[in-house]
């Protein structure tokens, strides 16, 4: 949302308010089709690997993959359902399962997160033999199935959450995969078996960090917090600097998915409805700058009943 071009509109009226809308998850169905096929075909060979090798190393790793799955069938999900159309009762569609399924992902997150780390901490105790062959093999395979995968997401990364959580799992997952074979290769020529549990504990803390700024991101939404990237002090300023506008009281900006936002606020104008184009040409500028789509303002033309509100709101 690049505010380098500021045209102001005065003759464009052939300027058609067609919403760029382009960016969401939708042209992801095939990436996400691939992603979750893929990755859930490894995540079943890399358990049982795991298992058999006696590596909670690649258990962890397959945890996480798998924690990429759900993520994948979760973000894919809610695209679909944010796409459809608004009904008598959800006047805004599903628009927002998109948050709310970045919050069930980080949410499961945790729980995979915990099963890994009971077991990794009693492996520690009681340290296993670990085949590091198979280990170094499998992981090594989840490292390209993963740059794959991340590489079909990197393009949404910007404009959607649940892409971006996408994103960043798979691309953690790369790294975390290639821990993976490191360790393999360190237990071949060492044979010290607790490499093994010590490499499962490195990638929790990798998939507990990363969960729990999703978590974080995703509550924020949720609790209709600003969008990152919007900054308020901005669009009131914006907003307070039309011409005829003597106050903006009742500013709200919140999110209704994990892609569009929307705003509602209050011009006091004293000399009277400046008519639609004025609205128009702010709701279009509010698009154009700041990335707000949905914008519904209303004008009132004195400021009297507002008097007290004023004063307590401290208009800046």
């Amino acid at each position: 949302m690049s505010g380098a071009h500021h045209h102001h509109h005065h003759h464009d009226h052939g300027h058609g308010h067609g919403h760029g809308h382009d960016h969401g998850p939708q042209d992801f169905g095939r990436a996400f089709a691939i992603g979750i096929a893929l990755n859930a075909g490894f995540v079943a060979v890399e358990g049982v690997y795991g298992i058999l090798a006696g590596s909670m190393a690649l258990v962890a790793d397959a945890g996480h993959n798998l924690s990429d799955v759900l993520g994948l069938v979760i973000a894919w999900t809610a695209a679909v359902l944010s796409n459809r159309p608004p009904s008598a009762r959800f006047t805004y569609g599903f628009k927002s399962s998109s948050i709310l399924a970045a919050l069930g992902n980080a949410s499961l997150l945790l729980i995979a997160l915990g099963a890994i780390l009971v077991e990794t901490i009693r492996r520690l105790f009681h340290p296993e033999p670990v085949a590091p062959g198979p280990v170094m093999i499998v992981a090594a395979i989840g490292i390209v199935i993963n740059t794959i995968t991340a590489l079909m997401f990197m393009r949404g990364r910007h404009h959607d959450l649940n892409v971006r959580g996408a994103y960043l799992h798979m691309a953690a997952d790369a790294a975390v995969s290639a821990g993976v074979v490191l360790a393999g290769l360190l237990i071949m020529l060492t044979g010290a078996q607790w490499i093994d549990p010590v490499t499962s504990l490195v990638i929790v803390a990798v998939i507990a960090r990363g969960t729990w700024g999703l978590l974080k991101d995703s509550l924020k939404l949720g609790l209709h917090g600003v969008p990152a990237g919007i900054d308020m002090g901005k669009v009131r300023a914006f907003l307070s600097s039309q011409p005829g506008v003597a106050a903006v009281h009742d500013l709200h900006v919140w999110p209704m998915s994990t892609t569009e936002t929307a705003l509602t606020a209050h011009l006091v104008i004293p000399q009277g409805h400046p008519g639609d184009p004025f609205l128009h040409h702010l709701a279009h500028e509010l698009e154009h700058d700041f990335g707000i789509g949905h914008a519904t303002l209303q004008v009132e033309t004195s400021a009297d009943g507002h008097d007290c509100r004023l004063h307590a709101e401290g208009t800046v």
